[in-house]
C-alpha cells in the first residue's frame, strides 16, 4: 500500500511505558535419584522420567507420579509439597531431573551435582528456560545436603625413622564410625644423603570420606634391616562442606533462584555444618519431620520439601509475589519434628534460639500451656535469614523479592530494544516503566519507597550515540518482623487519677 495523494495517513506508535511482564518465581526444582514403582514399566519410567534429563510436570500430576516409587524421598518431596498448599491452589509446577543413584553416597551426591559444561545434574536447571518454558527458582535436593565428607587435610611426620631400606607403607586406622567411611590413603619418600634410610616427607593420594574420628597413621614393612625403627605420623581430619550445599550458588546465582537445604539435627552438629557454607541463596533448616508412610509406619524425612511448599503457599498469597516471609506457618502433613528442640520467644539461650543466630531456620513444636511457645498447637517452621555473609541480604525475602523486581524488569524493558530510537520519549518510557514496576511494589507493602532517574553522572554523549543510557533506580524492601521489645515501668499519674476520682465521687455523696 502506498500513501495516499489526497488523504491522511496514520501510523502507530507504541512507546510508552509497558504493562510490567511478572517473573514466575515459585516453580520448584528437584534434583535427585529414585526409582520406578513396582507396579510401572520400565520404559513408561524411563519415557516419564528420562535418567538425567529435566521434565516439567505438575504436582498433581497422578498419571506421571504414579509411576514413581511411592517410598522413595522423590513422592515424599512432592507429598510434602502439596501438603502445605493453600486455599485454591491445587498444585505446584515442577522441574524434575532424575538422576543416577550409585552403591557409594558420594558417587550419588556427584551425580547431583552433575557439570557445568554438560549441563547435567543441578546444572540442567539452567537450561530450564529455554528447554522447558519455566526456571525452577525454589531448589531443593531432600536427603542429600546434610552430609559431610570428612577428609584428610593434613599429614605431619613427627620422626623420619632410621635404618630403613626401602619406603614403608602407610597405613591408616580410626576416622570414626560412619558407615560411608573411605579410609584415606598416602606413600612415604625416603631421604637421600644425611636422610638416607629415613623418611623424607609424606604424600596424601586420596583424602578419604566421610572421616568423622580422630585417624591413627600405622606404618610397615620398610625392609629387613633389623635395626630399623619405623616412622611415626600424625593426620587431620577436616570436616569439608556437603557437596550439593557447595555446588548450589552457582546453579543458584545463574538463574536467580534459591535452595532450602537440610542441615543435622543438633546445634553443634548444625554449627560444624554450617559454618562450612556461605551464600545469599541458601536457606538453611533443621531438624527433619516425621510422618507416616503408605504402611501406617512413622519414618523420618526431610524437611526441606515441607519449607519449599510454605514457601509456594506464600507466594500464591501474595499474587505471586516472593516478598512475604515465611517464619511463623504452620506445617502440616506431618507428625512431629525428628527431634525437639527447645525455644522460647524470650530466651536466646535456648537450641532453637542459637540455631537462629547461626542463620540456620527450625521446625518447633506449639505448646498450649507455655507462654513462651511460638503457637498454641501443630508444627511451626522458623526462619527469616540465608547464609550471606552481607547483613543486608540475610534476609531471603529481601533477595527474593529484588530478584523479582530485576527480572520483572529485564522482562518488561526488552521489548523497547532495537524497536525505538533512543529520544527523550524512549527515555521517558523507559524510566516510566520502571517507575510503575516499583510504584505496584511499594503500593502492596514490597517495598518501603523508591527513587528511578535518568542518571546524571554516568550518562553522556558518547554513550547515547552508541545507544546506551543508564537508569539508577533505588528501592528498599520491607524487612520482616522479627522481634519486639516492650518497655514495661509503673504509670504514677494512674494513682493520682484514682485519688482524684474517689474524692469527685465522695463530694457527690456528701453535697
Amino acid at each position: 500500500m502506498t500513501d495516499p495523494v489526497f488523504g491522511i495517513t496514520i501510523r502507530r506508535d507504541a512507546n510508552e511505558s509497558a504493562m510490567p511482564s511478572n517473573a514466575l518465581m515459585s516453580v520448584v526444582g528437584i534434583c535427585m535419584p529414585f526409582d520406578k514403582a513396582a507396579t510401572a514399566t520400565q520404559e513408561a519410567f524411563d519415557a516419564a522420567f528420562p535418567l538425567g534429563v529435566a521434565v516439567r510436570l505438575n504436582s498433581n500430576d497422578t498419571a506421571l507420579l504414579a509411576l514413581c516409587d511411592k517410598d522413595s524421598l522423590f513422592i515424599d518431596a512432592v507429598e510434602g509439597v502439596n501438603a502445605q498448599l493453600g486455599p485454591f491452589q491445587v498444585a505446584a509446577q515442577l522441574v524434575v531431573n532424575r538422576v543416577a543413584e550409585d552403591d557409594d553416597i558420594g558417587e550419588t551426591i556427584a551425580n547431583i551435582i552433575g557439570s557445568s559444561v554438560d549441563g547435567t545434574g543441578i546444572h540442567s536447571f539452567v537450561n530450564a528456560g529455554a528447554d522447558l518454558g519455566v526456571y525452577p527458582r525454589l531448589i531443593m535436593t531432600p536427603g542429600y545436603t546434610t552430609q559431610q565428607f570428612g577428609a584428610l587435610t593434613q599429614l605431619t611426620l613427627s620422626t623420619q625413622g632410621s635404618a630403613m631400606t626401602i619406603a614403608p607403607t602407610v597405613g591408616f586406622t580410626g576416622g570414626g564410625s560412619d558407615p560411608n567411611k573411605v579410609l584415606p590413603t598416602a606413600h612415604a619418600v625416603m631421604g637421600t644423603g644425611p636422610d638416607a634410610q629415613k623418611v623424607a616427607s609424606l604424600v596424601i593420594d586420596t583424602a578419604g570420606a566421610y572421616l568423622s574420628g580422630t585417624i591413627a597413621v600405622t606404618f610397615s614393612g620398610g625392609g629387613v634391616d633389623g635395626g630399623k625403627v619405623l616412622p611415626t605420623a600424625a593426620g587431620t581430619i577436616e570436616e569439608l562442606a556437603n557437596g550439593v550445599c557447595a555446588a548450589l550458588p552457582e546453579v543458584l546465582n545463574k538463574i536467580l533462584a534459591v535452595a532450602v537445604v537440610d542441615g543435622p539435627n543438633g546445634l553443634a552438629a548444625f554449627t560444624q555444618w554450617r559454618e562450612t557454607l556461605s551464600s545469599d541463596r541458601l536457606i538453611p533448616v533443621t531438624p527433619g519431620v516425621k510422618r507416616l508412610d503408605a504402611s501406617g509406619d512413622v519414618v523420618t524425612r526431610p524437611a526441606a520439601p515441607r519449607v519449599i511448599g510454605v514457601a509456594v503457599r506464600r507466594d500464591y498469597q501474595a499474587d505471586g509475589r516472593p516478598f512475604r516471609s515465611w517464619a511463623n506457618q504452620a506445617l502440616y502433613g506431618i507428625v512431629g519434628p525428628e527431634q525437639n528442640y527447645r525455644f522460647s520467644l524470650t530466651d536466646g539461650a535456648t537450641e532453637g534460639q542459637e540455631i537462629l543466630a547461626a542463620q540456620g531456620s527450625i521446625i518447633v513444636r506449639g505448646d498450649s500451656g507455655d507462654d513462651f511457645a511460638i503457637a498454641e498447637g501443630g508444627f511451626v517452621y522458623i526462619g527469616t535469614d540465608n547464609l550471606s555473609a552481607e547483613t543486608i541480604w540475610q534476609q531471603y525475602h529481601k533477595v527474593r523479592g529484588r530478584d523479582f523486581i530485576e527480572l520483572t524488569c529485564l522482562r518488561t524493558l526488552r521489548q523497547f530494544l532495537g524497536r525505538f530510537n533512543l529520544t527523550t520519549q524512549t527515555i521517558q518510557s523507559v524510566i516510566n516503566t520502571v517507575h510503575n514496576i516499583l510504584a505496584k511494589a511499594e503500593a502492596q507493602g514490597d517495598i518501603l519507597g523508591f527513587k528511578v532517574k535518568f542518571d546524571p553522572d554516568l550518562n553522556n554523549a558518547q554513550d547515547l550515540r552508541a545507544g546506551h543510557i543508564y537508569i539508577d533506580a533505588q528501592f528498599e524492601e520491607a524487612p520482616v518482623f522479627r522481634r519486639l521489645t516492650m518497655t514495661s515501668r509503673p504509670y504514677a499519674p494512674a494513682l493520682q487519677a484514682t485519688i482524684d476520682e474517689i474524692l469527685a465521687r465522695q463530694n457527690l455523696i456528701t453535697g
